[in-house]
């Protein structure tokens, strides 16, 4: 998907985030598996996680950072035309969680649905709810990133259960005249459906096959630094842009290491970058909006800035964002 041009934007109006109150650090971890701080710290960056309540699922993260979003944009339900959630730990195998979350809102007859592509989820949902707006199928569309990955993964697994965290964050998105998101690219490619998976699925009432994370770290890493770099060069060079014209750049938050290789790569300074792995770990879909989010209530991110978003995620599926804030 690329750059559209057009004199209709779709624009952020109202941002919102929620992480559930269970904080586990890199401490607490060291009891549980042959780990330690110092380690985890030093390949990821990752200091601490929010682990979802036994009684929250992904909706009522959903619901949380929806409200706030809502808030932010002066928004009622009702001045909803689509919800649309990415997630891959929907609360039911069906109906989706976005349906789930239009109920509890109040929003009677606007479409919704789920988008599945991992930690892309919140991205390519966002693409989804620009074209919508640019085609002139809807005005306001609430977009949310929700997980609660702590679901699927083994917690006697070092390589996935440092990483991950649960959280969801959300976004307002209201047709404007003014410069909004102004080009998009979406990606994938499922013959690297093996390198991260959870290859199970659920059938007669059980699940066949594993049900947790299985990653191979080492080809991630490579895969994602070359695949959002080489996106992040294109996503300048077609908007005849260099890194000089970049606010801030929203990565997904699942590595320092991996957001450290693309600034190197890109040649873009780390204070230029929004960084939360540190306090969150990975929080698949949520991981954007729920940074977009703290950038914006503590002052960094303003109105008018040029803001750089960009994901990956299982599959492999990677996009990103190029938008005035």
């Amino acid at each position: 998907m690329n750059q559209v041009s057009c004199s209709l934007f779709s624009r952020i109006i109202g941002t919102g985030s929620y992480l559930p109150a269970r904080v586990v650090t890199n401490k607490e971890l060291e009891t549980q598996i042959n780990t330690n701080d110092e380690w985890i710290v030093e390949r990821t960056g990752i200091r601490q996680r929010h682990i979802a309540a036994d009684t929250e699922g992904t909706c009522d993260l959903a619901e949380h950072a929806a409200r706030r979003a809502m808030e932010m944009a002066n928004c009622s339900a009702d001045e909803l035309d689509l919800i649309i959630v990415g997630t891959t730990t929907p609360d039911l195998i069906y109906p989706s969680t976005a349906c789930l979350l239009q109920a509890r809102l109040g929003n009677h007859g606007a479409p919704a649905f789920d988008v599945q592509a991992v930690c892309s989820g919140f991205m390519y949902a966002l693409v989804t709810a620009d074209k919508f707006i640019k085609s002139g199928a809807a005005k306001r569309v609430l977009v949310v990133g929700a997980d609660v990955y702590s679901r699927i993964l083994d917690w006697n697994d070092r390589g996935t259960s440092i990483l991950f965290g649960d959280g969801a964050g959300a976004v307002i998105l209201e047709a404007s005249d003014t410069a909004g998101i102004f080009s998009t690219k979406l990606h994938a490619d499922g013959k690297y459906k093996d390198i991260l998976c959870v290859p199970g699925t659920v059938a007669q009432n059980q699940i066949h096959g594993c049900g947790f994370t299985r990653m191979n770290g080492q080809e991630v890493f490579k895969f994602a630094v070359s695949a959002l770099s080489e996106l992040a060069d294109d996503m300048l060079k077609t908007n005849q842009l260099t890194v000089n014209d970049i606010d801030w750049m929203i990565p997904h938050q699942a590595n320092i290491r991996i957001i450290q290789a693309i600034a190197r790569k890109i040649k873009l300074p780390m204070d230029k970058i929004i960084v939360t792995v540190d306090k969150h770990g990975n929080t698949s879909a949520a991981s954007i909006p729920l940074a977009l989010d703290i950038a914006v209530r503590d002052g960094r991110i303003q109105r008018g800035q040029t803001l750089l978003l960009e994901a990956i995620g299982g599959g492999f599926t990677w996009g990103a964002v190029l938008m005035k804030f």
